[in-house]
């Protein structure tokens, strides 16, 4: 069949109106209740099987099926709960193997932001479902429930579908608003419709009429007040409401936990015997966009809770924890707004897997994100000031009991010692260099060994302020390290493995992550913290640290530097602190009649 051949909807009205459903048409159409609905979408299957046309429905929904099975109608089962991607993935494989000139009825898009939290999913499965469609020639019937979802969303899918329909219905009276016709057009095309007992659409042309279609719609909106704020943002305002009234519900602390922080049953235990709802209110907070916060910093909070928990005096030896999330769904927005969907799932099979990840990464690279997303990113940077940040990965697959991903993605320190525009560029490109560390050998080879290749990889972002103090032009924590809950390195007898190890550097802590060059961290095994293993002044020597990783704030870059070059700028109580002097070497040239600085 020919691109925007005419179809028969099933209503001889509704066809004259709207010069027909075309192919290629997506047809959205928003309801009050999904009765409305089912009405012409079974209107539209029976028309269409009676032309000779087979129907695919999709069903996905809770609620009551759209379609009945019977001749003509092929159903499909695709389930949202396994998350967007994997589901987004499954409608696009039925989608690509029924072909072209295919008709399809899918359940209610509303459903979708119910089981994801989020308008935002909701929006992004329409934005790369619908250009696909339209791509093989379809015609395809979406239904929205009205109210449910924010201005934003709406204006989404009206820019991306062919048609909008606003349906109305009241005491068995149907009326039919079209919002969006695309490419034909008619005097009165967008007029408000009634279909009459005559099953014929007549346009609303006098005062009476419109008087009462208006006050219909009236009395819709006075229903929804909240229509300008995301779904998400109307759940935790409910959340927060019952638990000041202290109706929340272990079912509700299910949901706020597996919408922003996991969805791994023991670490959701861990979550609900160490956390209050004000802890996960305020990790809310302090998020960007919507989505998992992801599996490092999930981990990250969950460890600091325990120690809280457990002494509660700990507060007073650890710094505040003013971190900011940058939600999975963010990442899943920027592909879609940078149209790179399609190349994100050619770059999954296995034929492409290698190829097209140097193809994606540079997209990545250079994509941008949305304005409502930067301006978030513009108050979290307006908090930090000039204090430098890290920019850190936090992919859903992170940190967990099966994957680590130590080391594999990239963390990427920002100076922010330039003005505030020049601060948001080099923070988004902070992030999109994380987003594309997920495309790197090392990563794809890692997730392929482990069978991981088809797992969804959503990747948050973690954005913490660098602890540290300035030293002229250089910033710096004294001391960093990493710890581990058990060592490795048992050289005597009496160290016990089971209390833990510190590998401890001078500077940044990237030092301790990998060792580089000829550089050594100090091994601090906590049952025995002062006992090492060097005992020569030449081990001393080999197994030091020479070089230091600052944030130079002149070039506004993370860099390595050599010790002698930062001494003068290091005051007296640090360097007593952290070097050690080599009296046999100081005696020898005390010997030789020269004498140390």
């Amino acid at each position: 069949m020919r691109a925007f051949e005419r179809v028969n909807c099933g209503i001889k009205s509704m066809d004259s109106l709207l010069d027909n459903i075309r192919l290629g048409d997506n047809v959205v159409i928003q309801v009050s209740h999904l009765k409305d609905y089912s009405k012409i979408a079974n209107l539209f299957a029976m028309q269409s099987i009676k032309d000779g046309k087979s129907v695919n429905y999709i069903r996905f929904g809770s609620h009551e099926a759209v379609l009945e099975e019977q001749k003509g109608i092929k159903i499909y089962t695709p389930n949202p709960n396994s998350g967007f991607e994997s589901f987004t993935m499954e409608v696009r494989r039925i989608i690509e193997s029924n072909g072209y000139d295919a008709f399809y009825i899918f359940d209610c898009l509303s459903d979708l932001q119910a089981i994801w939290s989020t308008d935002l999913m909701m929006g992004n499965f329409f934005c790369v479902t619908c250009p696909y469609l339209f791509q093989l020639n379809t015609v395809a019937y979406f239904p929205i429930l009205r109210g449910h979802h924010d201005y934003s969303t709406i204006a989404r899918i009206q820019n991306t579908t062919q048609l909008l329909l606003d349906i109305y219905s009241q005491n068995n009276e149907l009326y039919l608003h079209p919002i969006k016709v695309w490419n034909r057009y008619s005097p009165d095309m967008f007029l408000p419709h009634k279909l009459d007992d005559s099953e014929d659409f007549i346009p609303l042309v006098n005062s009476i009429d419109l008087n009462n279609y208006y006050s219909l719609i009236q009395k819709e909106q006075s229903k929804t007040p909240l229509l300008n704020i995301d779904s998400y943002e109307r759940f935790f305002i409910e959340i927060k409401q019952k638990h000041k009234q202290g109706t929340i519900s272990n079912d509700d602390i299910d949901r706020v936990i597996k919408s922003m922080m996991t969805h791994d049953e023991f670490i959701e235990t861990l979550i609900k015997n160490h956390f209050s709802c004000d802890d996960l209110f305020y990790i809310k907070e302090r998020m960007i966009g919507t989505g998992s916060i992801g599996g490092k910093a999930c981990g990250m909070l969950l460890a600091r809770k325990i120690i809280h928990n457990d002494n509660i005096n700990s507060e007073d030896f650890l710094e505040p924890h003013d971190s900011f999330y940058i939600g999975t769904d963010v990442f899943y927005s920027f592909l879609v707004e940078n149209n790179l969907w399609s190349l994100h799932i050619m770059q999954q099979k296995d034929e492409y897997y290698f190829e097209k990840a140097d193809e994606l990464k540079e997209a990545i690279l250079n994509g941008r994100f949305p304005e409502n997303i930067r301006s978030q990113f513009r108050r979290m940077l307006e908090y930090f000031g000039q204090i430098p940040i890290i920019v850190r990965s936090s992919s859903f697959l992170e940190d967990g009991f099966k994957s680590a991903f130590t080391g594999k993605y990239d963390s990427v320190f920002c100076a922010s010692k330039v003005d505030p525009i020049k601060r948001l560029e080099r923070f988004e490109d902070a992030i999109r260099r994380v987003y594309a560390s997920m495309m790197s050998t090392s990563v794809l080879e890692y997730r392929k060994k482990r069978q991981m290749d088809k797992t969804d990889e959503q990747m948050a972002i973690l954005v913490q302020r660098v602890s540290g103090t300035k030293f002229d032009n250089y910033y710096m924590p004294c001391v960093a390290g990493i710890g581990f809950s058990y060592s490795l390195y048992r050289w005597s007898a009496e160290l016990n493995p089971n209390a833990g190890m510190l590998r401890l550097v001078a500077g940044l802590g990237t030092k301790a992550v990998d060792r580089t060059g000829y550089d050594y961290p100090r091994l601090v095994n906590l049952d025995v913290p002062e006992k090492t293993t060097l005992v020569t002044d030449e081990e001393k020597h080999r197994y030091s640290q020479r070089f230091i990783d600052v944030i130079d704030l002149d070039e506004n870059k993370f860099t390595e530097i050599d010790f002698e070059k930062l001494l003068l700028s290091l005051p007296k109580w640090y360097t007593d602190l952290i070097f050690e002097h080599d009296r046999n070497a100081e005696a020898n040239l005390r010997d030789s009649g020269i004498r140390r600085n």
